[in-house]
């Protein structure tokens, strides 16, 4: 069967799921479509036609190049189609974003034939994602004389590209519709266990709101009802996007309720508005802007005060809510662009003006933030090369310098990595271009952000990334028939990209499924590093890290650049002493609960960087803190820690990195020998005292300061989804920590795991210890519930190895994971057993492995979202409730959750953490 019969046949089974026929990417199959299209008496020539103009994939996919190649053909007179005039084709090049449709412009516009030069120019005129060797053809030929050369440089020294774009609407009218009460998941808008459809953005879109239809037909017969306006997405009461950044969560709105991007791409829209009674996350938020979309902070809801400005709580102690205006699904809303308010019937409900300032403005004209940033990098080559000033017509990017006050942390790494700023010292609130070091890609939606990639016309690394890595840790637990289509596709493309692969494409080092946060966590070898990942935990306790969408990754990777305004800090340090039965996961859930508690309730972490002073915990321990941040609903965190702690830290890190380069995961540019060298030097500079580890100054300015009481800190804490909360708006959400006491040692367990990226080695050592302590207490262990037990990277188990723990954790297990035979299908049901699972995300994901329904599952993960690691029955809310290495084992082993009395017998003689606060000046 030929490859096109391949295509019909596929085509009529996405038909018979309510699927259109699949956007093309490969040039096999265009090619034969072109075939067709050329044979006048072809049977499928009229197909091929649509197939051709209306569902081809742009940039530089392969498909694309053999795009623009016949296009150019007919434009030239090479090829004739009496369907596609030579204008038709220049029409079809300018929705092609750059790639081998830019070159095949630049041919002819740089050809023999004046009139066709000259339209090539004005398209041409009208590009911006042009690289290199584009930028290097235009130089030459002015250089040489052209005119035409001259004409489209100048051209773009004026950004006609942004200038002459329409103008956003002064007014857009919304219609409401509210997709949940309380914090919204992105889970909700593309969930974790669709993750393998996300490069097929149509299939993908059924998975909206986890694939519930009834609310799919509301939000269809909404559009229907009122075709002139928007629907704007709410979460009533809650953040919306909290939990991943997920691009493809936006996607799926904006396919949904957005603006199609071109009638010749199918299923790409943007322009999607999304609200929330407490905003937007951070992370998603930088997400929308991608898309050019609109984000508001609704504030719809607001805690009641008393006469002396404190919040009014009702009996449980929870801030007693007023309504001030409401946002019912179906309320028609107007959102004045020029004014920046929200207005109901012309009265005026709110300021939106956060939602535009300057910088989303351009977003939202130009169609997203790629196009921004790469015509801000055009105006400026354009400039270069004629010898003019830039042109302001860009918005100039906002500073803000304030006489005689400090730098926060954050501040001094944005100062120190910012790109095209006027020089002066820059605080808080400045927006900044900013130059990365790191990258990480996950393979959930790596698949996107080489798709990102291609459609922006990349096709190698900036150079002025230190390292990228490429992991395949949220498709490790499940070797099944998704991965194996997807996942080998994708580190081929990352690894002819540049990036550093935890699968060799050409299969010379074994496949590596470490968990991405740990390895980020180990190639960061500078703490006035910048790090750019794409998933929510990128938090790393090295540097400034940004969770970000899979479009963010893919902006990062292809220019090297970052941009956004440097955030407020929050300051934590910490006070007493912890007991030594407390495990720092602990101290991490009592740093959430004491700062709601003095700060009344109000999440002052939230879109903040929290500033911690660690001062004594390793980059490895430090980043079950940092990890956690993401749950705060911070934007980033940044450990501050002793010289000494430092050095500790990046000698952890060489030996990792050296470990990689041994088994033949470096590239032929040595991107891991330069982290090891940067990382010697580092040590060397902390050695010598010739640069300190980062420090704040004195008298930087915060947002609020946090002290946390350590002997306050007397049970584990457990948070708790509160699953049963009468009001809907206060269950999945991560402010809701308990002691361990309120349980009773009463709480029936089903399910334990320890894993995901907020363990390290010391958990996995702990674990070892509790049941060789259960051993020698009781003469054998026996488990009560299944444990399911995930190490975050292979070097966790090698050391673990070398030093016996590794065949403690096997002698009580039942099942240990065989990477010469991964497992094809996930696991549905459970034994009372111990599971040694391979490394990465296993549950914590839910894409692949999850709890069995209904259970309550006591994890050492992050997520405790509805559905996430484990799904409901119709009798039975499953609950995934998130606690330490010891409180998970105990649990298992009883069956239910400990006292304190059975907790403080099985952790006794173990060293649970060396934490300390500090004794030093961390500030500077």
């Amino acid at each position: 069967m030929s490859i096109y019969k391949d295509y019909l046949k596929q085509i009529e089974e996405r038909k018979e799921n309510g699927l259109h026929p699949q956007p093309i990417d490969g040039a096999e199959l265009l090619s034969k479509i072109i075939e067709q299209i050329k044979d006048l008496d072809h049977e499928y020539r009229e197909d091929s036609l649509n197939f051709f103009i209306y569902n081809v994939l742009p940039g530089t996919t392969s498909a694309a190049g053999v795009k623009a190649k016949f296009l150019k053909e007919i434009i030239l007179g090479e090829s004739v189609v009496k369907e596609i005039t030579p204008a038709f084709a220049f029409e079809q090049l300018s929705h092609m974003k750059g790639g081998p449709s830019v070159a095949a412009l630049l041919d002819v516009a740089l050809g023999s034939d004046v009139a066709l030069a000259k339209q090539a120019a004005e398209v041409l005129k009208t590009q911006v994602f042009l690289y290199e060797a584009d930028t290097t053809r235009l130089e030459e030929a002015l250089n040489n004389g052209s005119a035409i050369a001259k004409d489209i440089i100048e051209s773009y020294a004026k950004a006609e590209f942004f200038t002459k774009l329409p103008e956003i609407e002064e007014e857009i009218q919304v219609v409401t519709y509210i997709a949940g009460v309380g914090d919204i998941s992105t889970d909700l808008l593309s969930p974790g266990g669709d993750a393998h459809s996300r490069s097929d953005r149509e299939l993908h879109g059924q998975c909206m709101f986890e694939h519930n239809k009834d609310m799919q037909n509301e939000l269809l017969a909404l559009k229907e009802q009122h075709p002139d306006k928007r629907v704007m997405l709410i979460a009533e009461k809650g953040t919306m996007g909290v939990g991943s950044s997920r691009m493809s969560g936006v996607n799926n709105v904006a396919l949904w309720t957005g603006v199609p991007f071109s009638k010749y791409v199918p299923f790409i829209n943007f322009a999607p508005v999304i609200a929330g009674t407490n905003g937007i996350a951070p992370i998603f938020l930088t997400t929308v802007g991608v898309t050019g979309g609109i984000g508001l902070d609704l504030k719809n809801w607001v805690k009641q005060k008393d006469a002396d400005g404190n919040t009014i709580v009702d009996a449980d102690g929870e801030p007693i809510l007023k309504q001030m205006y409401s946002v019912a699904t179906g309320t028609v809303l107007t959102i004045n662009t020029k004014e920046k308010k929200l207005y109901h019937d012309k009265v005026e409900l709110k300021d939106v003006s956060a939602a535009f300032t300057p910088q989303k403005m351009e977003f939202m004209k130009a169609g997203g933030s790629y196009a921004v940033v790469f015509g801000k990098k055009l105006q400026t080559f354009a400039s270069k090369v004629l010898g003019v000033d830039v042109e302001p017509v860009y918005a100039p990017s906002k500073e803000i310098t304030i006489e005689g006050q400090g730098l926060t942390a954050v501040e001094k790494i944005f100062n120190r990595n910012a790109v095209g700023t006027s020089g002066a010292t820059l605080h808080a609130g400045s927006y900044v271009r900013a130059e990365v070091n790191i990258v990480g890609s996950q393979d959930t939606t790596g698949l996107m952000t080489s798709q990102e990639l291609e459609m922006m016309a990349a096709t190698v690394i900036s150079p002025i990334v230190d390292g990228a890595y490429q992991s395949g840790c949220h498709t490790a637990s499940v070797w099944d028939d998704k991965s194996k289509a997807n996942i080998p596709r994708l580190m081929s493309f990352m690894n002819d990209f540049g990036l550093i692969t935890g699968r060799d494409p050409k299969g010379k080092y074994f496949p590596m499924t470490d968990v991405i946060h740990k390895v980020l966590n180990d190639i960061t070898v500078g703490d006035w590093d910048i790090i750019i990942g794409g998933d929510s935990h990128t938090r790393m306790s090295k540097g400034v890290a940004f969770g970000a969408d899979s479009g963010t990754v893919a902006l990062a990777l292809a220019t090297g650049e970052a941009s956004m305004p440097i955030p407020e800090s929050v300051k934590v340090t910490f006070k007493g002493q912890m007991k030594s039965y407390m495990d720092f996961r602990d101290v991490v859930h009592a740093t959430q609960s004491q700062m709601l508690k003095q700060f009344g309730g109000e999440n002052v972490f939230q879109g903040r960087v929290i500033e911690v002073h660690i001062g004594t915990l390793t980059a490895d321990e430090a980043f079950t803190f940092t990890d956690w941040t993401a749950e705060m609903k911070a934007k980033a965190s940044i450990c501050i820690s002793e010289d000494e702690t430092l050095i500790e830290s990046l000698e952890i890190a060489k030996g990792r990195i050296q470990i990689m380069i041994d088994k033949g995961m470096d590239n032929a540019k040595g991107v891991l020998k330069g982290l090891v060298d940067k990382a010697e030097t580092r040590i060397t500079e902390l050695k010598t005292g010739i640069k300190p580890s980062l420090r704040p100054d004195a008298n930087a300015k915060y947002h609020a300061e946090v002290v946390i009481d350590l002997d306050e800190v007397a049970e584990p804490m457990i948070a708790d989804p509160d699953v049963n909360n009468d009001d809907v708006s206060k269950r999945y959400t991560h402010d809701n920590i308990r002691p361990l006491s309120y349980y009773g040692g009463v709480k029936k367990v089903d399910l334990g795991f320890v894993g995901s990226c907020m363990v390290h080695k010391g958990d996995m050592k702990i674990l070892a210890q509790m049941l060789k302590n259960v051993e020698a207490q009781k003469g054998k262990v026996e488990f009560k519930a299944p444990l399911v037990v995930a190490p975050p990277t292979y070097n966790i188990v090698d050391e673990l190895k070398a030093e016996g723990d590794w065949d403690v954790l096997v002698k009580y297990s039942g099942f240990e994971f065989d990477d010469n035979a991964p497992k094809g299908l996930a696991r549905t049901k459970y034994e009372n057993m111990l599971y040694l699972e391979r490394p990465g995300c296993n549950l914590c994901m839910g894409n692949q492995e999850k709890a069995e329904p209904g259970d309550t599952v006591m994890a050492t993960s992050t997520r405790l979202f509805q559905g996430r690691v484990v799904k409901d029955t119709g009798e039975k809310k499953g609950e995934s409730l998130l606690s330490s290495t010891p409180v998970v084992v105990l649990s298992t082993i009883l069956g239910r959750t400990p006292t304190m009395a059975e907790y403080e017998a099985a952790v006794d003689g173990i060293v649970l953490t060396k934490f300390k606060p500090s004794t030093k000046q961390l500030v500077k």
